[in-house]
């Protein structure tokens, strides 16, 4: 069309677009081309399972369930599953553009969306699409590696491949468990958007595949290379690439696919879930929890290697497959039991951890190596379509899988929600008290009875605690010195009574002076003094008064007036102000007196802890631990045992590995598999011989 311009051949637009490779590439440059695979992969995982090692912060800040937080794993496994059977159209399309353009998605979603997300719906909707892209490049990767890889090579070039996810793993577990543990996990997430942009750059530069001509041919040896260019100038491409999902779903396909899907669900509870269950079941910190990662993933990472180099040495995969298995079932069960065992220590988990993890490399590098020979014995023109169901098999597996974790363990949002506000409050390290409310926080939650016996003593010395409430603390420790000291009690009487110190003194002046009078004045109604202050002569009165004398002081009628006739020879302006100042002062000196005799240690106790538990903010404290221990200490005490019932599923998974060995392709016996191999050769040399004549 006039107008129209096309990037011309050898342009740097058609270079980066345009990746493929007409020959079959020499060893330097196929290692170039797989150590960028694999390089994509590892990045790829890094920031795929980053969530997990972080997973508990994450679920802190957004207020999440860990319900919430599973499923948002189950979505993204479910359109991941999606994006891996779309992803077979590279058989068709080619894979290198794939893995470009999805290292530029997810580097772009890692560095900007992930962190930026303020709402668990927006990490929610970035963390899914970066679980889209992984399930395109899941088929993908692999797809190059099998390209690149012959069939006597393929076990090593499959461990290599498989280093992707386990070394992501690993960059993760380092990264995580060296950072602080209060560095935000959104700094996290820009590492590793960062370090996906840098591979980015190096796969759109550096990338290449090979042509459908070539790629569609089933190579066992790199002595095939000439064989299959030779045949690459004449092969009917679209009729080897006709109705390609019908050609793979066949039970030696799909039954393998689940099997190892269900085989690796104890290695998709390592990635997601390990370090929640070590945070919250045995109290490890973050970077804590993610160092036993460390060592899971590196030895994981030796098997896949070794055990990739042996497995071609020796020219079988199925021996391996079978080992892997059985010592991956042992070690799953010890790694079981120690769930429910608190005293387990760090460097036990570290070695079940290890063994558990050579076990699964043993296994998975083989069983790589021959799930792409049993795609390629169906078509080896379609390994890419062969390994988009693997990855749509497995997607569904996990997702399914991690949605019923949350139903299996239902004590995780207790335990990360309210859990570790409740480890900090009963450390006496909640950041939002002082030291003096911590400490009181820390002892009650310790034992409870403080609480119980301080309200108890005060219920019981109430009166008593408000008389010391009126006592300035300088009067309350002189007196708990010196309680019998005359000026003291003088100022504490003052303080009780409201009166000065003055009438304090002038009261028990008066009080000591006229002791007798006034206790005959106190064996006179109110009324009869009344009425004698008002005429002393009332012979009425007089009367009276001598009769409530005698009864009250059990007097004889003559010894009751000498009382009346003393009690008169006082005047009555001392009466009177002893009649207006005297109660209040008496009052004072009998709270006083009844103060003194609680005991010591009750008040020293009601001293150290009552005005403590007063606070407003230590009384909403102890009230946030009244509601929210007992819930945590029950999930604490379950979480062992639901943990251990997902590790039992787990164990029954790769049990059910074992007889799908026997679908797919290759030998248990290494002489067969090298007769075989020596037939194959027979047979390259004759076709040679043939296209040379």
């Amino acid at each position: 069309m006039a107008g129209t311009a096309t990037a011309p051949t050898g342009s740097p637009t058609n270079r980066l677009w345009n990746r493929e490779l007409e020959h079959y590439p020499a060893a330097g440059p196929r290692v170039v081309n797989l150590t960028i695979v694999v390089l994509a992969t590892i990045v790829l995982y890094y920031q795929f399972y980053l969530a997990g090692a972080v997973a508990t912060r994450i679920i802190a800040e957004f207020h999440m369930s860990f319900a919430y937080y599973v499923n948002i794993s189950v979505i993204g496994y479910v359109l991941g599953a999606v994006a891996s059977f779309a992803a077979g159209f590279a058989d068709r399309y080619g894979r290198a553009n794939i893995v470009t353009i999805g290292l530029l998605l997810t580097g772009l979603l890692c560095l900007f969306a992930i962190p930026n997300a303020h709402s668990k719906v927006t990490f929610a909707i970035a963390f899914i699409a970066v679980a889209f892209v992984e399930g395109v490049i899941l088929v993908a990767t692999p797809a190059l590696i099998r390209d690149f890889s012959p069939q006597l090579g393929r076990a090593s070039a499959m461990g290599f491949w498989t280093l992707g996810p386990v070394l992501g793993s690993l960059v993760v577990s380092v990264v995580v468990s060296t950072s602080s543990d209060s560095r935000p996990w959104q700094d996290q997430f820009m590492v590793c958007g960062i370090v996906g942009l840098v591979i980015f750059v190096i796969a759109a530069v550096g990338l290449r595949e090979l042509t459908p001509g070539l790629r569609d041919q089933l190579m066992v040896s790199t002595r095939d290379r000439a064989l299959i260019e030779a045949k690459a100038k004449g092969i009917d491409i679209e009729a080897s690439l006709r109705k390609p999902f019908r050609q793979m779903l066949k039970p030696d396909i799909v039954g393998s696919a689940f099997a190892i899907s269900v085989f690796l669900i104890i290695y998709y509870l390592a990635v997601g879930f390990f370090p929640v269950f070590f945070q919250t079941v045995f109290g490890y910190s973050q970077s804590k929890a993610n160092g036993l990662g460390n060592w899971f993933w590196a030895f994981n990472a030796l098997a896949l290697l070794i055990t990739g180099f042996v497995s071609d040495l020796v020219r079988v995969r199925k021996p391996f497959m079978l080992v892997g298995a059985i010592g991956a079932i042992v070690f799953t069960v010890i790694f079981a039991t120690k769930a429910t065992q608190p005293d387990t220590s760090y460097s036990t988990f570290v070695i079940l951890l290890i063994l558990l993890s050579a076990f699964l490399g043993v296994a998975y590098a083989p069983w790589m190596a021959s799930f792409t020979e049993t795609a390629e014995r169906r078509n080896p023109a379609l390994a890419a379509t062969g390994l988009a169901v693997w990855g749509l098999v497995i997607r569904i597996v996990i997702a399914v899988a991690v949605f019923f974790v949350p139903f299996v363990v239902n004590t995780v949002t207790t335990l990360v929600d309210t859990g570790p506000t409740v480890q900090e409050m009963v450390a006496g390290a909640d950041p939002s008290l002082t030291a003096a409310e911590n400490a009181t926080v820390k002892a009650v939650a310790a034992d409870p009875t403080i609480a119980t016996k301080t309200q108890s003593l005060a219920a019981q010395y109430q009166p008593q605690l408000a008389t010391a409430a009126k006592l300035k603390p300088a009067t309350l420790t002189a007196l708990t010195a010196n309680p019998t000291d005359p000026a003291t009690q003088a100022d504490a009487i003052s303080q009780i009574s409201g009166s000065s110190v003055a009438d304090v003194a002038k009261v028990r002046a008066l009080g000591a002076q006229y002791v007798d009078q006034l206790t005959t004045a106190a064996a006179i109604d109110q009324s009869t003094r009344l009425a004698l202050l008002a005429n002393p002569a009332d012979p009425a009165s007089q009367a009276k008064a001598v009769g409530e004398i005698a009864s009250g002081r059990h007097l004889a009628p003559a010894d009751a007036i000498a009382k009346l006739q003393a009690l008169a020879q006082v005047p009555t302006a001392d009466l009177i102000y002893l009649n207006t100042a005297a109660p209040p002062v008496q009052k004072a000196a009998a709270d006083l007196t009844a103060l003194g005799a609680v005991p010591a240690a009750d008040f020293a106790y009601l001293a150290t802890n009552g005005p403590a538990l007063q606070d407003p903010k230590v009384q909403d404290a102890l009230k946030f631990l009244q509601a929210n221990a007992p819930g945590v200490l029950a999930a604490a005490h379950d979480s062992p045992k639901q943990w251990q019932t997902y590790f039992w599923i787990a164990v029954g998974g790769e049990v059910v590995f074992i007889p799908f060995i026997f679908l797919m392709v290759g030998f248990w016996s290494p002489r067969k598999a090298k007769k075989h191999q020596d037939e194959h050769e027979a047979m390259v040399a004759a076709e040679l011989a043939r296209f040379n004549t």
